[in-house]
């Protein structure tokens, strides 16, 4: 006789074993015979890194003429005044006009050089600062309460002490651009730097690498594409604030262009200025995502 709990096991398993229909046990037959359960068909999903190039470009195209030929036909209409709507080719002739003259040249130069180095300031500030808190759980606890409740007081709220702190000149209008960037980039790189996995550093540690070796040859490369996508997303911030930063007594800039030609109603002038931020802006994002695509093929 089998010990009791071979017994035991033995009925156990008799007891769960689900019975045979009649019919396979009076013909032997088992599972094979049983009729196959019906199948739900999956539909696959439709994804966009799945479309064809020439429908890429396609979407691509149509997001920028479909608004252009709707507004080529109101200002040929001319449902609205020109006051309000200028026409394509007012704002052409304005755009013109100002390249001849040479002023478009001037005043990109000026806000180019605003935004290049508040924003270069910003990220030289929130890049290491980011990466600190991301990797130490006390650089978070020391840094996040104070950079968290800072992204929260607008940037414009400090130009009049900013006037007071470094003057009318260039110092001020760069550090509104710093302020208006350095807190959000700091988070964002924290976060980032923070969803780096934990198995890469312990496989990293375990083949013998060091600290030093671990941030620069794991989580540097890692969270090296998500950095960029962040810079991608404060440049066009970094561009907003220097139409308010060229308010404060500037005499060139796109942000100082547009503000004069607001006193005289010139809107074909405001609409050409805002075209050429526009197409500087996507040049700028075009840029830090071809950089995005080239170090860090791996996060694709």
């Amino acid at each position: 006789m089998l010990p009791g709990r071979v017994q035991f096991a033995a009925h156990l398993a008799g007891a769960l074993t689900p019975a045979r229909p009649p019919a396979a046990a009076a013909t032997g037959a088992g599972r094979e015979g049983w009729a196959p359960l019906p199948r739900r068909a999956v539909r696959a999903r439709p994804s966009g890194r799945g479309l064809p190039g020439r429908a890429k470009w396609a979407l691509r195209a149509a997001s920028l003429l479909v608004p252009l030929a709707a507004w080529l036909v109101i200002g040929g209409a001319q449902l609205v005044e020109e006051t309000f709507l200028p026409s394509p080719a007012a704002v052409w002739a304005a755009f013109t006009e100002m390249l001849a003259d040479g002023r478009l040249v001037s005043d990109t130069l000026a806000s180019l050089g605003r935004v290049g180095a508040g924003f270069g300031l910003a990220v030289l500030i929130s890049v290491p600062l980011g990466f600190v808190m991301g990797m130490s759980a006390a650089g978070q606890a020391l840094f996040e309460p104070g950079v968290g409740l800072l992204r929260y007081m607008p940037a414009s709220a400090f130009i009049p002490l900013l006037i007071i702190w470094l003057g009318l000149g260039e110092a001020s209008k760069v550090a509104i651009l710093v302020i208006g960037v350095v807190f959000f980039n700091t988070l964002m790189t924290a976060d980032v730097v923070r969803k780096v996995p934990g198995e890469l550093r312990q496989a990293a540690a375990t083949l013998g690498a060091t600290s030093g070796e671990i941030v620069r040859k794991v989580v540097w490369p890692h969270a090296l594409p998500g950095i960029l996508d962040a810079m991608r997303v404060n440049a066009a911030a970094a561009w907003n604030l220097v139409v308010v930063a060229e308010l404060v007594a500037a005499e060139s800039g796109l942000g100082y262009r547009i503000v004069r030609a607001q006193r005289f109603l010139q809107t074909d002038t405001i609409f050409a200025v805002l075209v050429v931020i526009g197409l500087i802006g996507l040049c700028i994002d075009v840029l830090l995502r071809v950089l995005r695509d080239r170090v860090g093929r791996w996060s694709a």
